[in-house]
């Protein structure tokens, strides 16, 4: 499933974007204001952000710019979404980073519209919600959370699994272990990069053979192959 992170301190607002975004297929992550959505937008890297300009804390212009100045998620696609219509509001909303810009009361059916638009130009492409994920010998389920290798069920812990399929669902991508931390640990907790050289170990001893699919890239880190 393609990541939205919502940013709105409105929670009718969140609530009505979360139930439309999930019955479209995509996962959401919600914050109510601009520090807390700063922190998420770097720790789950969404695929595009829905971003209100009045906010709390950061407001959306400079979290825009915040967001766009950080080479982590310089790259990730913002629509902002306010209730000001002025056209310089629609300019400078633009000129600091975002993609698009939708004026608040908007039609759910618009809105997706443009996300599906964004992702498209972006070459984001959506992963149908369930999708199992199958490479010859291996076959990895996110909604079962069950992983199969060889046709034999695999017992993974929670971050093992998460490491994996991360891994691949970015098939082909290098990951240097500061990313994996990153991505699969999170920012915040302090802890040495040789821990992902351990769940790696143990995530290929689990899978046998599969576990050639998990390439190292001395002195880079880690990609996966369906090779």
């Amino acid at each position: 499933m393609s990541k939205v992170l919502i940013i709105e301190d409105e929670k009718d607002i969140v609530q009505a974007l979360e139930y439309n975004l999930k019955k479209e297929g995509f996962e959401t992550s919600k914050a109510y204001d601009g520090i807390q959505g700063l922190k998420l937008a770097t720790e789950i890297l969404p695929d595009i952000i829905l971003l209100d300009l009045m906010l709390p804390g950061i407001d959306g212009l400079e979290l825009c710019r915040k967001i766009k100045k950080e080479q982590k998620t310089e790259s990730i696609p913002i629509i902002m979404l306010t209730a000001k219509s002025a056209e310089t509001d629609k300019v400078v909303g633009l000129e600091v980073g975002a993609d698009d810009y939708i004026t608040k009361p908007f039609s759910m059916r618009e809105l997706i519209a443009r996300i599906r638009a964004i992702l498209k130009r972006y070459g984001i492409k959506e992963k149908p919600s369930g999708a199992v994920i199958k490479f010859n010998d291996l076959e990895i389920d996110p909604d079962r959370h069950t992983v199969k290798a060889s046709g034999k069920e695999v017992e993974l812990t929670a971050k093992e699994f998460a490491l994996l399929k991360y891994l691949a669902e970015n098939k082909n991508k290098v990951f240097s272990r500061d990313r994996l931390l990153d991505s699969i640990w999170g920012i915040n907790v302090a802890i040495e990069t040789r821990t992902v050289d351990v769940h790696v170990r143990r995530v290929r001893e689990k899978l046998g053979k599969a576990g050639k699919h998990i390439k190292t890239l001395r002195g880079v880190g880690y990609k996966f192959s369906d090779v």
